[in-house]
């Protein structure tokens, strides 16, 4: 399918400069352009690649000015990196679902499943299963006894779904991820761990996207919660009876100890660890690695381990690179004491 610069840009309300015939059909990044393909400027690194790519069209941001020519057509937009996630968001869209139950796969009696759905190879849907209509269920996926499904989700193969969790609509999935593994809960008793029995579930809300490898677990009783708009990366762990806030993103490796509850419009970064029980407050920042052991409030920012204000963390990261010099100084001053 192609489209013309004056055809993206109505559809991004943007200015075109340039030919407003230039035609594209792919996308490509700016430092790998092709003639026919769009690109996107966004970070101002990536801005000398502008003057030598090959790209027909690119976004750029309203207010940018480029220093020196440029060949390729530009649509100035409010927001380029926005914008290029709709066109990527519709590009997607055209691309023809797959529909049908394979004949590997195997549905219980007792499942219900929707309207224009996909049922890959060696896909399981148990008993009692209730599968919304235009769900993609990829290559070996489990979906066990009681679960529900919400519409338009799409399960990766490898997938896992244990009994009794909900999905909500527009749920994505990615490979390897597991959705209700029992809490980790064992008791101490005499010569062993007796282990908690996890009868609760996990409830996962509408339009949340979950990354590879990623685990929830089922809470030890009633629902372990991923709220609306969630989005976590790969290989993150949400503990039992753990609350993720609507619309809080989550990079990879990014650990939640149980019954932490995470609020609203926070971002974490990769690594980020926090201690169990203990509540974080609406649109937080806590950067890469931070350890926290303590609840925060609204609009809190942090980073280290133990977490701390980032003043405070680079001030002390400061006199850390000085601690060698320090330490010697200390030691000359004692030496000279002791010769007194």
């Amino acid at each position: 399918m192609q489209f013309t610069a004056e055809q993206i840009a109505a559809l991004l309300q943007g200015e075109v400069v340039g030919d407003p015939k230039a035609a594209v059909r792919n996308f490509a990044k700016i430092e790998e352009g092709e003639p026919g393909c769009l690109s996107f400027l966004a970070n101002m690194k990536y801005a000398h690649y502008l003057y030598e790519t090959a790209s027909s069209i690119v976004l750029v941001n309203r207010d940018f000015v480029p220093e020196k020519p440029v060949s390729a057509t530009l649509i100035k937009v409010d927001n380029a990196y926005e914008s290029v996630a709709r066109l990527l968001t519709i590009y997607q869209q055209t691309v023809e679902k797959r529909r049908g139950i394979h004949p590997t796969a195997v549905v219980a009696p007792t499942a219900e499943v929707g309207e224009d759905c996909y049922v890959g190879p060696h896909a399981y849907i148990g008993e009692n299963v209730k599968v919304g209509s235009g769900c993609q269920i990829y290559a070996n996926v489990v979906v066990e006894e009681r679960c529900e499904l919400g519409d338009d989700c799409l399960l990766y193969p490898g997938v896992s779904i244990y009994h009794d969790c909900k999905l909500g609509h527009r749920v994505t999935i990615h490979s390897g991820a597991v959705i209700g593994a029992d809490g980790f809960g064992f008791a101490p008793a005499g010569d062993h761990y007796e282990k908690i029995p996890q009868i609760g579930i996990v409830t996962i809300e509408d339009d949340v996207e979950i990354g590879a490898n990623t685990c929830v677990d089922r809470s030890t009783m009633g629902s372990t919660y991923v709220r609306r708009g969630v989005k976590l990366d790969n290989m993150v762990q949400v503990a039992h009876n753990c609350e993720v806030g609507a619309h809080t993103v989550m990079s990879a490796q990014v650990g939640l100890a149980g019954s932490t509850k995470i609020g609203q419009w926070c971002m974490c970064g990769g690594q980020a660890g926090f201690a169990g029980h203990i509540k974080i407050g609406d649109r937080c920042g806590i950067g890469a690695q931070a350890g926290v052991i303590g609840n925060l409030k609204d609009g809190t920012q942090v980073i280290g381990s133990p977490a701390m204000d980032p003043k405070t963390f680079f001030r002390s990261m400061a006199v850390m690179k000085r601690l060698p010099e320090m330490m010697r100084d200390v030691n000359e001053l004692k030496n000279a004491r002791q010769q007194d």
